[in-house]
């Protein structure tokens, strides 16, 4: 799964945790002394003004943009000696390291966003209070500011799902390639067309999808953390509880857990009730595959008894579905209020503006939804699970020592079955 598209995934992944710490370490001890040798901001930044005071392109900011693309694609270089595997290089490894930077750039500009959010009520409250306090031209101005950030990002994001289609087929051509490579050791397995053919595709864009959320989460908690922290100072005191430092960060964190634990607990069952229905299904179809060559296979007899294992199966899937959702829907509808609530001593004694509000439900809930990864992702988790097991079981039916063959233009490729096996056979005339 990994290996066909990956140089050594068992040595890659642990080298990309490794250097994105030590990429944060020197940050955090060496940057501002790097940034007099290395950073463009004094040159190309923009300089704070009354009307945007903490501009995006700030020189500050633009050297720490510029030292996240330098570390992201130095960590590149020397994966393409090692790991054996230079096939998938530029989609592998370059590729990952692009669609995370574009998620650390798309974090950022939430951050901005939560600031610009902030100044812009306040600066609507102002004018609603008192009328003529604002102009016209101020508020056009704001907008504008707003949106010379948002264009860039929004062709960005475009262009980046477009990469993303891309770079998962490629994902899913390595692997098909590497499993036909070995048909002979698993055309006998049960559904082995279907693995190849939907599995691949499956387990590509679920892991991707899954590596990007959390990756975001995780940048989200590093530049969101101390914007939450910063603005409980202005939530004077929790109902039932009274005055805590950090007040919010801490109710994020215990919403997050409990709903993490809640749907964990409830929704255990699911993954193994997933991968009996592919089982299932699978048997199914395949009879039914042979029903189109074979007028003694796929009988009615046959077929209502398969038909009935797929709809046992999913009945029992229904039913525990039922109660998970019960308790995912409440957790997740309910979890949109508890913000409100932290806030609500505040908002009656008056103690924060429109600003501050719309700043801590932002940032609230970017910290929340960051917290409860887990929670919000359960579903897409028990998919995946579902088709790893299928795809490890699969995979154990190829010996250890076969050739890692990755592409279909690779010139050791030669499916083992022949081409007889592998093409349909002609219909007799009706």
């Amino acid at each position: 799964m990994f290996r066909s598209f990956f140089p050594n995934p068992r040595l890659f992944f642990p080298a990309a945790l490794l250097w994105t710490a030590v990429a944060m370490l020197v940050w955090y001890t060496l940057g501002e002394r790097l940034s007099a040798y290395f950073s463009l901001g004094p040159w190309i930044g923009l300089q704070p003004s009354e009307t945007n005071p903490e501009p995006f392109f700030s020189p500050e900011k633009i050297w720490l943009y510029q030292y996240v693309i330098m570390a992201g694609y130095l960590f590149c270089i020397p994966w393409y000696w090692i790991g054996g595997n230079r096939r998938w290089f530029w989609w592998s490894v370059v590729g990952s390291v692009t669609i995370i930077e574009i998620v650390y750039f798309n974090v950022q500009i939430s951050a901005w966003l939560n600031d610009w959010y902030g100044e812009f009520y306040n600066l609507i409250q102002a004018a609603l209070t008192e009328p003529g306090s604002v102009t016209l031209d101020r508020l056009l101005t704001e907008l504008a500011t707003v949106a010379y950030v948002l264009l860039p990002n929004i062709t960005v994001l475009v262009l980046n799902a477009f990469f993303i289609a891309h770079y998962l087929f490629r994902w899913r051509r390595a692997m098909s390639a590497y499993y036909f490579s070995n048909w002979q050791h698993l055309r006998h397995v049960e559904g082995a067309s279907q693995r190849i053919q939907e599995d691949t595709q499956r387990f590509a864009s679920i892991v991707e999808g899954l590596t990007v959320s959390f990756v975001a989460s995780v940048m989200t908690l590093i530049v969101f953390l101390p914007i939450l922290w910063e603005l409980s100072q202005n939530i004077t005191e929790l109902p039932f509880i009274g005055e805590v430092d950090g007040s919010l960060v801490w109710v994020a964190l215990v919403s997050s857990a409990f709903g993490t634990v809640l749907l964990a607990a409830v929704g255990f069952k699911l993954p193994g009730l997933e991968f009996d229905n592919q089982k299932v299904e699978a048997a199914y179809r395949k009879e039914l595959v042979y029903g189109e060559d074979n007028e003694h296979r796929a009988e009615p007899v046959g077929i209502r008894e398969l038909f009935g294992n797929v709809q046992k199966n999913y009945f029992r899937l229904y039913k525990h579905y039922m109660y998970f959702n019960v308790a995912r829907y409440a957790y997740l509808q309910g979890s949109v209020f508890i913000p409100i609530l932290a806030m609500s001593p505040s908002i009656a004694t008056g103690a924060i503006t429109f600003g501050i509000f719309t700043q801590v439900s932002n940032a609230f809930g970017q910290v929340e939804d960051s917290f409860k990864f887990l929670a919000s992702s359960w579903t897409t988790i028990i998919s995946l699970i579902s088709v790893y097991k299928r795809l490890r079981l699969f995979e154990t039916f190829i010996p250890r020592d076969a050739p890692l063959i990755n592409d279909y233009d690779d010139e050791r490729f030669v499916p083992a079955a022949s081409p007889d096996e592998l093409e349909p056979q002609p219909q007799p005339a009706q």
